[in-house]
């Protein structure tokens, strides 16, 4: 099916499974993507609870699980736990026991070689969900910066935080806080018409639309609009610039939800006192606790940070997402419309404006790449935007191929410990390839089929 979309020449297609790390299946989906050519249009995750992370830690024995029901002969061992298409928790046979170390380290080892699985921490999505009180997350949409329950769909829009930057590179360089809160009201109004603007092929989802009006509002251009401000990416006050602009999206478009649902009314999933008692909820500052208290809110969810890989594209090739710069000059494949390829050299927004008012001059500080920076500023970054995130981010973390394994499971075990709801890394490797090439190199880059839209 995926092919078959992707084939129109429309648009690329692309697909995500999930598996729980206590499924007796999960070996082999861990080892599903080992040889190249394999389920390209997938990407593929491990749901990780915070039991099987604490078993890790012990050194624990781990049970592989199913549920009694759907099972033939007898048990020797059951448990009772919660398990998708099941309203409530059922009783699971243990299949076998694995030492949890040993499955984790298989998951790492994995996504050292080919960059996947990745890792969903599900609890963390589930507690953190503002309709915890009728949904069972196990999946997000296939950059992740989405967690859906069944039959959900995407209502993504980022906003472009370079086209706030006044002065840029100059001592005066300031950002326009205020624009970034007017755009983020207006396009909460945006996303929210979408919802009823749009057509859905199943009823189910039509329905699941409407029902949780879920919208993600997220932005773009944010390691740029850091460069232009001079903050470097690693430092505290690039994170701390970074946090007040995701603060300042994430409160307008809350204010802005809670006008419309007094226009229009709230979203039919809207249950007041639960929805008031979900963790994010309860995080927000407390006039907009009250306005949800007194008027109801229109969306259930209203922020995420989506890739952006197309569309950053499109606003004069800025940075995506929350992304550092991957490169300042570098070449890129893009489908044609007879269906070949073509390369194009590409250069970065800032970068770009830089040259053409300080040719002359070496390059700032703040003129960091991908390439520069160690995974734990990667990790910082997501960490300083989180809280102000109600869904989910879509963060790749780059790590040299010259990485020391240790060091690199250790990225995912600081990833759970700062309260984060999944981590990706990208090691270079030869199932998948390179992200991106060099200005200097001939060669495509990987697949487009397996890029980020």
């Amino acid at each position: 099916m995926c092919a078959t979309i992707f084939s129109t020449g429309a648009r690329r297609g692309a697909m995500i499974a999930t598996l729980r790390a206590d499924h007796p299946d999960i070996e082999t989906f861990i080892d599903a993507k080992r040889q190249p050519g394999e389920l390209t249009h997938f990407n593929l995750s491990v749901q990780v609870s915070d039991p099987f992370m604490q078993a890790v830690q012990d050194d624990d024995d781990w049970p592989l699980l199913f549920p009694e029901e759907a099972l033939d002969g007898e048990a020797t061992e059951t448990v009772t736990c919660d398990w998708p298409g099941y309203d409530g928790p059922v009783a699971c046979r243990v299949m076998r026991r694995v030492r949890a170390r040993h499955l984790w380290d298989r998951i790492m080892r994995a996504t050292f070689d080919y960059a996947e699985p990745g890792v969903l921490f599900v609890d963390r999505i589930n507690q953190a969900n503002n309709l915890w009180y009728r949904e069972r997350i196990t999946a997000t949409n296939p950059c992740g910066e989405i967690p859906l329950p069944p039959y959900g769909a995407c209502d993504l829009g980022s906003i472009n935080v370079t086209r706030f930057v006044h002065d840029p590179f100059e001592p005066t360089a300031r950002l326009d806080l205020d624009g970034i809160r007017e755009t983020a009201r207006v396009a909460t109004r945006m996303l929210d018409n979408v919802i009823d603007a749009s057509r859905f092929p199943l009823d189910a989802q039509a329905e699941q639309a409407r029902g949780s009006r879920r919208v993600g509002l997220g932005l773009t251009g944010l390691a740029d609009a850091l460069i232009m401000l001079g903050q470097r990416y690693d430092s505290p006050g690039g994170c701390a610039l970074a946090e007040q602009i995701m603060a300042t999206i994430c409160h307008a478009a809350y204010r802005s939800s809670i006008d419309l649902a007094r226009e229009k009314g709230t979203f039919p999933f809207f249950e007041r006192q639960h929805y008031l008692d979900g963790a994010f909820v309860r995080a927000l500052p407390d006039d907009i606790q009250d306005g949800i208290a007194r008027f109801g809110i229109r969306n259930s969810h209203l922020i995420a940070i989506a890739p952006t890989g197309t569309i950053s594209l499109l606003a004069d090739n800025v940075s995506s997402g929350l992304e550092p710069v991957f490169r300042f000059e570098f070449t890129r494949s893009v489908l044609e419309r007879h269906g070949s390829h073509a390369t194009y050299p590409v250069r970065d927004h800032a970068w770009r404006v830089w040259q053409e008012g300080h040719f002359d001059e070496s390059l700032p500080e703040a003129f960091l790449q991908a390439e520069d920076l160690e995974p734990e500023a990667h990790l910082a970054m997501q960490a300083a935007l989180q809280p102000y995130v109600d869904s989910a981010i879509s963060k790749t973390i780059n790590v040299p191929q010259d990485m020391p394994f240790e060091r690199f499971k250790a990225i995912y075990r600081r990833a759970h410990g700062l309260g984060l709801k999944g981590c990706t890394t990208f090691r270079p490797n030869p199932v998948t390839g390179a992200v991106l090439e060099s200005a200097e190199s001939a060669t495509p880059c990987c697949d487009l089929e397996r890029e980020n839209d």
